[in-house]
């Protein structure tokens, strides 16, 4: 069909999965004309079977709907608000999967992929981009995935440096810090040092016995894990060995690394020294999220929960992302980013999906939402605007462009590490916003942590209103 013309020159995206699909729909929605350049169709990927914009490669489910206890259910509603087309197309394509939203993988596919099609101000091009965007496209978004192709992420670290583009994910489980046990635990760092920033009290500690150590370390080596995909490879290397292969390797060898004792005197008990030590530090500035240091880990999810609830403080702990390893291109964000996605050393190219470093369909989605946004009020000559960290958008993207802590005393090491959309993200709540329901006999535990994530969902979904009440840009495309 004939597209229309427009006043504005076009906005490029390169990429066509779940978030360079909905970055063009918000731009053409904003009456901003896009080409979105997809290479699938002249160059296939070791994981997608098809040429359809937006396919699933793993699960078919977006998680949890709740949208009034649930992080990834907020952040499905604030996609709704928004007019996300990834979330029209996977209600449309909806299949029963109890409180979660899960969709029939072709339909919805398709869907998407009409649906771009159809829009008279998007133009998709069948075309392998093997280099960074020529100055003459002004502005752009690249949006390629954990699977961009090789001539693009050469191009990418080019301009990013060295360290600033992994090929491989190496993740740590990370606790929600209410949830970690403080009459077990105590605040410590090694030999009290104090770093940058740091009081000597930075890291949460956790202490074992012999006999705990011993049955944890059991447990790692006999816990049920996920093999690589044949195309990923087995890219072990010293510095991000899995937790239950240094197990595999001697039975002292975790006292003698990430789990050593040294340096260390239990505030509890001081006259009794630890055998073995499980160190936990901070991993957001809001202070509400610590991770397990050096616990990346290929042990299945369900293995994780019952394995690591055995160390001693963390019996009843909550995750916020358990650990992991494996392909997942994406760059260093807090450093390369600003506010609205766009790279720092390159006026008008933005990032967006999973390659600036979330984790999950919805999240990739909801990152490129607001890329398209950000990107489409450029080009009008607005300034982007910004959503509140009350909001789930808010949560995830400071999440990506600066609230995540960089380590100082690992050298050599990245500390940014994908993540999914959780509470933890998210801004404590108001002294006082939390009363105790009338008639309640008690108020703590369970019933206090439901009453606040129902709290956080509540002022998410208000302020996320509020926020595109104020911004009416998206708006005005052309008549279909």
């Amino acid at each position: 069909m004939n597209k229309l013309t427009s006043s504005y020159s076009p906005v490029h995206v390169i990429g066509g999965g779940l978030a360079g699909s909905e970055a063009a729909w918000q731009i053409a929605e904003a009456g901003v004309p896009v080409i979105l350049h997809e290479m699938r169709g002249v160059r296939g990927t070791d994981a997608h079977k098809t040429d359809s914009l937006a396919e699933l490669v793993c699960s078919n489910s977006f998680r949890s709907d709740d949208a009034t206890s649930n992080a990834v259910g907020v952040l499905h509603a604030e996609m709704r608000l928004a007019g996300s087309i990834i979330m029209r197309c996977a209600d449309l394509n909806q299949v029963p999967a109890g409180g979660a939203l899960a969709v029939d993988r072709e339909g919805f596919a398709e869907a998407v992929s009409a649906a771009i099609a159809a829009h008279p101000l998007i133009t998709v091009l069948r075309e392998e981009i093997r280099g960074l965007p020529p100055k003459e496209w002004d502005l752009a978004i690249i949006a390629t995935g954990p699977l961009t192709a090789p001539d693009l992420a050469d191009a990418i670290r080019a301009e990013t440096g060295a360290d600033a583009l992994a090929f491989f994910d190496a993740i740590a489980p990370i606790v929600h810090a209410d949830t970690i046990d403080m009459d077990i635990c105590w605040h410590q760092s090694r030999y009290d040092k104090v770093g940058p920033g740091g009081t000597g009290k930075d890291y949460i500690n956790c202490p074992l016995t012999q006999e705990e150590y011993n049955a944890f370390v059991d447990a790692l080596i006999a816990g049920d894990k996920t093999g690589f995909k044949e195309w990923e490879g087995t890219p072990y290397f010293d510095g991000c060995l899995p937790i239950e292969v240094m197990a595999e390797r001697g039975r002292e060898t975790l006292r003698h690394g990430p789990m050593k004792p040294m340096g260390l005197t239990n505030a509890h008990n001081p006259s009794v020294k630890p055998y073995a030590v499980v160190q936990l530090r901070q991993d957001n500035a809001l202070g509400t999220l610590y991770n397990m240091v050096g616990f990346q880990t290929k042990l299945k999810y369900g293995a994780q929960g019952e394995v690591f609830r055995m160390i001693p403080g963390l019996e009843k702990a909550e995750f916020a992302r358990l650990g992991g390893l494996h392909r997942n291109t994406y760059i260093n964000s807090p450093t390369l980013l600003d506010q609205s996605l766009t790279l720092k050393s390159r006026a008008g190219l933005r990032f967006a999906g999973q390659i600036t470093g979330c984790e999950g369909y919805v999240e990739s989605a909801s990152i490129g939402l607001l890329a398209g946004r950000f990107a489409a009020a450029e080009r009008k000559g607005a300034s982007p605007a910004i959503p509140p960290v009350t909001t789930a958008f808010g949560a995830l993207l400071n999440h990506i462009t600066g609230g995540h802590i960089v380590s100082d005393d690992e050298p050599g090491k990245r500390s940014f590490q994908p993540m999914n959309v959780n509470f933890g993200l998210f801004p404590p709540l108001d002294p006082g916003a939390l009363t105790r329901p009338e008639g309640a006999k008690r108020f703590r535990g369970k019933e206090k942590a439901s009453a606040k994530k129902q709290a956080m969902a509540s002022r998410a979904l208000s302020d996320c209103a509020t926020w595109l009440d104020k911004n009416l840009l998206i708006g005005g495309a052309a008549t279909r």
